[in-house]
């Protein structure tokens, strides 16, 4: 290229970039990252970049930028100015490219494509870790536990487990949570905002995710399998709690007694044998419960409501799981199997009462004598020893 007489090229002292200029169209162009710049700051500028200098120094922070205009952006996370608005929604944003990343949410633009599957994204940060959902590759490492995540954003997150953050506090009440989302459901609690509708039985959701979930009821669909027994869940927190009966493990301990549970839910619950605690009372009766699940049975001796039909003998039910047992007595199922000898049983809970056999244990106990029994109908058959013509003694 022909060069202007009166302009020579430039060449930085610290990384020799050079800048050619263009008589004709008056550009300085970089031989380094081929930028095309029309003006003396810019390639003062694009110099420092490439050296690697930094001369403006915020006076906050002390972060560094090789730009002043670099500086002038980030000067508004400390004010908090915002000059960007949107048209659309009056959401407010610190430089122009947010605001212009924003208004993909509107227009419903999606630029940037995965080559593999063809999922489009708003965002070139959005695409990059998808892409690693192809590569399985997981560049951020908790240095605590060695767990690894895809974006960093996830391992500052996973890393509050670890410090006990929790920076997110609601306005409310003293409820502080790690994770932005969490604060955003509980605040629900306190606007009771649920619009999210179940369309098969009215039952409404604060989340659209909380829904799907729950749509599973109506569909039965279990898409979360073990492993080992081929049980299916509904939840993936369902499967692992499930997980925990073939490692045995319980790591919640009841500080009472010798009882130890799978779920801090479940030990909360126990934890109700021992205080008498029933926070669920019957508002058509004096009658009270420690878990929700029971109330729930309870009321339905109010109403008489059972909607499972057994369609071979028409005995009706309250619930589903009282059905399928039921549907045991015409299949003769009994997967309820004793260890020890073999007898099999339709319920759980007869297995349960069973076992007393095997360990001796003695549960009901005779309030007059004190003789102990395994069974709840020996006491009743042993109970006449003490009454002449029905009547105690």
């Amino acid at each position: 290229m022909e060069e202007h007489p009166d302009q020579k090229p430039l060449v930085c002292e610290t990384c020799g970039s050079a800048f050619s200029y263009n008589p004709y169209l008056k550009t300085f162009a970089c031989q380094l990252c081929s930028s095309t710049l029309s003006q003396n700051f810019q390639v003062k500028t694009s110099m420092q970049k490439h050296a690697g200098e930094k001369p403006h120094v915020c006076e906050v922070c002390g972060s560094a930028f090789s730009n002043s205009s670099d500086l002038k952006r980030h000067m508004r996370k400390h004010t908090g100015e915002k000059p960007y608005t949107c048209e659309v929604c009056s959401s407010a944003f610190s430089n122009s490219s947010n605001l212009k990343t924003h208004l993909r949410t509107h227009t419903g633009e999606k630029p940037y494509s995965c080559e593999v599957c063809g999922s489009s994204f708003s965002q070139i940060s959005h695409l990059k870790h998808h892409i690693r959902t192809h590569t399985g590759e997981k560049p951020f490492t908790c240095d605590v536990c060695s767990s690894a995540f895809t974006k960093s954003y996830d391992l500052k997150n996973h890393m509050r487990k670890h410090t006990g953050e929790k920076p997110y506090v609601c306005e409310l009440c003293d409820a502080a949570f790690s994770r932005k989302y969490q604060l955003k459901m509980h605040m629900q609690n306190h606007t009771g905002d649920k619009p999210h509708v179940c369309e098969f039985c009215g039952s409404a959701f604060s989340y659209s995710s909380n829904l799907k979930t729950h749509l599973r009821t109506h569909t039965d669909e279990k898409p979360f399998s073990c492993e080992v027994c081929g049980s299916t869940f509904t939840q993936n927190s369902q499967l692992k709690i499930h997980m925990q009966k073939h490692t045995g493990e319980k790591p919640y301990a009841c500080s009472q007694c010798s009882s130890a549970f799978s779920t801090s839910y479940d030990l909360k619950i126990h934890m109700r044998t021992h205080t008498g605690e029933k926070p669920y009372p019957c508002e058509l009766c004096d009658a009270a419960f420690s878990r929700k699940y029971q109330l729930k049975i309870h009321l339905q001796n109010h109403t008489g409501e059972k909607p499972y039909l057994c369609e071979i003998c028409n005995a009706s039910f309250s619930y589903s799981s009282n059905l399928k047992t039921h549907l045991r007595t015409h299949t003769g199922e009994k997967p309820h199997v004793c260890e020890v000898c073999g007898s099999a049983f339709s319920q759980k809970s007869k297995l349960k009462i069973h076992m007393q056999k095997h360990t001796g244990k003695k549960p009901f106990n005779c309030e007059v004598c004190g003789a102990a029994f395994s069974y709840n109908s020996d006491l009743k058959r042993h109970m006449p020893r003490h009454t002449v013509d029905n009547v105690y003694v």
